[in-house]
């Protein structure tokens, strides 16, 4: 055991050299992963949608009119900044997203609604972009349901019923609604993590797809081997054992700025969470190996990563519930370790525990380590026999 440990330090000492001597490690390895961290700790801003651009329509321009755009502006995700002369302006304008939705008011409005004629408001708004479409939506429907209620309550009150009445009769139940886990309904709180995630895999792929890939490529693989002695086991792990440590340093670091400094709910212990964090990167590492020993030319592989990465935020279940998507898009997302990470993560995080479903993930995450393990004969003929350019 240690004439086998006394072999690391020359391959390791390598690897380093190899480091310091190229940008692109210094780079992809640490200025970008730290960009990251930055970068999600900023993009979700006060964590709410607020003063959305919208625009106005006012074809009655009247005080009701008014009114109901003054009780539009009063609404804290609006913010009216342009008003048209008719709709087609203003939809042009919405195509070209200078506003994300607007309302139009119709001619005649309050003459209408004072003789208790049926009155339509209409609006419109962007569901290009689900989230800010969804937003604008409510918004407008919170913010017009007076207007709403108005005339059935003043029909109402002229025939004698009391106004509190027609409110009980038109409201019979209210609702008292308190989110789980997220109260201020926070993008942040539940988009953050494992958007971050999603985006540190791809990192950790490619650095070591070409960490690997490059020394095959440039000819110097049998040098790598010979530093380790030919042992193909020792090679593998002293190149990436300098990796391991900086991207699990990166993650780690990354959970104390998402829950320390954003003060991001954490129901669950967060020794569990660092434990997940530095499997993911070990099963995420052996997962590039497994690519590389099953399709041994860089440019191919790396292209499979960018389509492994592309599928990531969709296949971990973040923008989409797995269990909506059709059965073999759920065994696919058994492939991917940042899917398992996630139900990891969001069980810590909101329920303060792993369920059976974690401790699956958990004991999935260190299958790919295990796999990684089986196919470095495979790597091993790679780097001594075969030309770089064939795939089969």
């Amino acid at each position: 055991m240690m004439k086998t440990w006394f072999h690391f330090p020359p391959s390791t000492l390598r690897e380093l050299r190899r480091i310091t001597s190229r940008r692109i490690y210094l780079v992809a390895a640490v200025v970008l992963p730290l960009f990251l961290i930055f970068f999600m700790a900023t993009i979700f801003g006060s964590g709410q949608m607020v003063r959305l651009p919208i625009g106005i329509v006012d074809g009655d321009n009247t005080s009701s009119s008014r009114a109901v755009i003054r009780n539009i502006a009063a609404t804290p995700t609006f913010d009216v900044r342009h008003r048209y002369a008719d709709e087609v302006a203003a939809r042009r304008a919405l195509q070209r997203k200078q506003i994300y939705g607007y309302l139009s008011i119709p001619p005649r409005f309050e003459a209408n609604l004072l003789r208790g004629h049926g009155v339509t408001l209409c609006y419109y708004y962007h569901y290009a972009l689900l989230a800010v479409g969804g937003e604008v939506m409510s918004g407008f429907e919170q913010a017009l349901l007076p207007v709403r209620m108005a005339p059935i309550v003043v029909d109402a009150v002229d025939l004698g019923a009391t106004q509190t009445s027609v409110e009980t009769f038109l409201l019979p139940m209210t609702s008292d609604d308190h989110a789980l886990y997220n109260p201020s309904l926070n993008y942040a709180t539940y988009l953050t993590v494992p958007i971050f995630y999603i985006m540190f895999q791809i990192l950790v792929l490619l650095v070591t797809l070409y960490a690997v890939g490059s020394e095959r490529k440039e000819g110097t693989a049998s040098a790598w081997l010979a530093a380790a002695r030919g042992k193909v086991w020792v090679a593998a792990c002293s190149k990436l054992m300098p990796y391991t440590l900086l991207f699990v340093a990166e993650a780690l670091l990354a959970g104390v700025v998402f829950f320390r400094f954003m003060a991001i709910p954490l129901q669950g212990n967060a020794w569990l969470l660092a434990l997940a964090a530095v499997l993911f990167v070990l099963a995420t590492q052996a997962l590039a190996l497994i690519l590389y020993s099953l399709f041994p030319v860089l440019s191919f592989v790396i292209s499979i990563v960018s389509m492994v990465g592309s599928l990531g935020a969709t296949l971990s279940g973040v923008t989409f519930p797995l269990m909506a998507m059709y059965p073999i898009v759920r065994y696919v997302a058994l492939l991917f370790p940042v899917r398992h990470f996630t139900v990891i993560m969001q069980q810590v995080v909101y329920s303060g525990g792993v369920g059976s479903t974690g401790v699956v993930a958990l004991g999935v995450l260190l299958l790919f380590p295990l796999l990684a393990v089986a196919l470095l004969p495979r790597l091993r003929h790679i780097l001594t026999v075969r030309p770089y350019d064939t795939l089969e």
